[in-house]
């Protein structure tokens, strides 16, 4: 938009040569905003109406003044209500329904079984690791396990002395405090094996076989999609490194960016389309934070990808929007985008008044590439000026200079 100037009030003396030198400046300082790049249908939103409106402007001006600055003037429509707004965004995956694959313990990587894009399902083996973390998490237990057997027996033996009064209590007790501690420390390390990923099975066959294994099977925790892979075959890894990333890739989010000043526009629940991938959702959730280098917060669509999304897309969101609902007891209007110009951060329009025009302050509702759609307190009947509106604004330039 173009940057604001100071408020003044017209002089009623106005002549065709003041106007074109005025207009001359105008071009230069006072241009609407450029004509969006997107198509047809596409619309931008635009600033909140401020919170109290600035009083409308009489600016006095002839009907020959009017022709020789060439102003022509155009009847205010009815908005049809509904607007496209279209903003940039970045698909992703919602954070509840990614899982990493991670090494529970150090080692070389032996296998990957899965690569990047394959479908995977809860339980499946995707990597195996050869890991010393793990040889030795099972010869501690097994250890444990001697250790346990060992201090059973003794119990069992100095329970037998003791109903034989063959031994003093003290002795009863002290076996049974060992064997507690040594079924704890059993429990201890049976817990860390099963955290190093060890099957039930596999602990099974530990314990009956005492033989021990150098591999560390990883497996997906989740049925969905190996979105990364993070290591290669034959790579170094230490304890909790990553080796995949897992996501469940229906639904997806829609991350859109939306330029703060147009926030007062969309709301949560209102219908989001990508049309370059045929797809659909809402929105969800609007950022109460902006970015301090972007001036923007991040608007999150919820969308069903129908197999054409992907996470990573950077993508054109369409977020639809329903402008009949009035919040300042005005009405939306259609009128076109070089009617509609800003000052002191203020959207105005020139509305035609007996002996002249009226600046008056409108709210901006969204920009499509040749109309703009406001909320103001028109009527049918009323004219606004289409062109000649810099001959307008450069007499406002000119009556700040005197001021």
């Amino acid at each position: 938009m173009p940057r604001d100037i100071g408020l003044v009030f017209m002089t009623s003396a106005t002549s065709p040569h003041r106007l074109a030198r005025a207009g001359f400046v105008a071009v230069c300082l006072l241009m609407p905003a450029g004509v969006p790049a997107a198509a047809e249908s596409t619309a931008v939103t635009a600033v909140a109406a401020t919170t109290s409106a600035p009083p409308e402007i009489l600016i006095p001006m002839d009907e020959r003044n009017a022709r020789a600055a060439g102003i022509s003037t155009i009847r205010v429509a009815a908005d049809r209500g509904h607007n496209e707004l279209s903003f940039p965004g970045t698909v992703v995956i919602p954070q509840q329904q990614i899982r990493i694959v991670a090494a529970p313990a150090g080692g070389i990587v032996e296998t990957l079984l899965v690569s990047q894009d394959d479908n995977v399902t809860a339980g499946q083996v995707v990597a195996l690791v050869r890991s010393p973390d793990i040889v030795e998490a099972q010869r501690n237990y097994l250890g444990a396990l001697s250790d346990n057997t060992l201090a059973a027996d003794k119990l069992r033996r100095a329970q037998l002395l003791f109903e034989g009064k063959a031994t003093p209590e003290r002795e009863l007790r002290i076996a049974e405090t060992e064997a507690s501690i040594a079924k704890a420390k059993l429990e201890e390390r049976a817990q860390l094996l099963l955290l190093l990923g060890m099957s039930k099975e596999e602990f099974d066959t530990l314990q009956s076989t005492r033989a021990i294994a150098s591999m560390l099977t990883l497996r997906a925790p989740i049925d969905g999609t190996v979105v990364t892979r993070h290591v290669g075959v034959g790579e170094q890894i230490k304890s909790a490194a990553s080796i995949f990333t897992l996501g469940v890739l229906s639904p997806l989010r829609v991350n859109i960016q939306v330029p703060a000043q147009r926030l007062p526009a969309i709301a949560e629940g209102d219908v989001v389309t990508v049309p370059a991938y045929r797809v659909q959702g809402k929105v969800i959730r609007i950022g109460r934070t902006v970015d301090a280098t972007t001036q923007s917060a991040t608007a999150v669509a919820e969308v069903d990808p129908a197999g054409r999304l992907r996470p990573g897309l950077a993508v054109t969101a369409v977020i639809q929007v329903d402008q009949t609902a009035a919040t300042d007891g005005g009405t939306v209007w259609s009128v076109p985008l070089t009617s509609v110009v800003r000052h002191r951060d203020q959207s105005w329009v020139f509305l035609r008044a007996s002996g002249g025009f009226r600046a008056v302050p409108v709210q901006v509702v969204a920009e499509q590439q040749r109309t703009v759609t406001v909320r103001a307190g028109f009527t049918a009947q009323d004219e606004i000026a289409a062109r000649g509106v810099l001959a307008l604004l450069s007499e406002l330039v000119d009556a700040d200079k005197e001021n």
